[in-house]
């Protein structure tokens, strides 16, 4: 019988200060609910769909109120995870000592295809459970973009799906607009 190694946040912290992980430097790990996850490599209309939001995401909140990280980790140490989205807008300030916490994310995307039901499912669970307000996935094989919001009791109280020709807002930032069309033209 084989058992899962269960580590915490703080170990994997220590872990990664300590270069425990140097030698898989090519394979994506995320740490989730204390489990090591390897992350499935991204496909060309996977990181095509994460260049488009990342310009985005730079040119469209105000100026010098965002933080966009892109595949870097936000930190959610009650959960033992270490999740590392596509895509986060963190309130605006200098995360070289560590890594956003979910107060401070004001907007957390994953780019979807062969995840879509971890991210959907999993993913929006644990960003539910640490109260993070706007989570969009976006699903590329189909077009649109699962938006979950109004986090209550480790779930998302508002789920909608916004198709393709529509237009969403960031809950933070009403102000900006990201058009499906502009991010699923071929």
């Amino acid at each position: 019988m084989s058992v899962a190694l269960r580590i915490s946040f703080d170990e994997y912290q220590q872990m990664i200060a300590d270069g425990a992980f140097d030698a898989l430097r090519e394979r994506r790990i995320e740490l989730i609910h204390g489990e090591l996850r390897e992350m499935t490599p991204p496909g060309p209309d996977h990181s095509g769909a994460i260049d488009w939001i990342n310009e985005w995401s730079v040119l469209s909140p105000p100026r010098g109120q965002v933080t966009v990280r892109v595949q870097n980790p936000i930190a959610i140490p009650d959960s033992d995870s270490a999740p590392q989205p596509d895509i986060v807008w963190a309130r605006r300030r200098d995360y070289r000592d560590r890594n956003p916490l979910p107060p401070e994310v004001l907007l957390l995307i994953e780019v979807a295809h062969s995840s879509l039901d971890f991210d959907c499912g999993e993913k929006a669970d644990l960003y539910a459970a640490a109260e993070i307000q706007d989570y969009w996935v976006v699903n590329v094989a189909d077009r649109v973009i699962h938006v979950f919001r109004q986090p209550a009791g480790g779930k998302y109280s508002l789920r909608q799906t916004v198709r393709f020709g529509e237009e969403l807002r960031p809950l933070a930032f009403p102000g900006v607009r990201l058009s499906l069309a502009e991010l699923f033209a071929s």
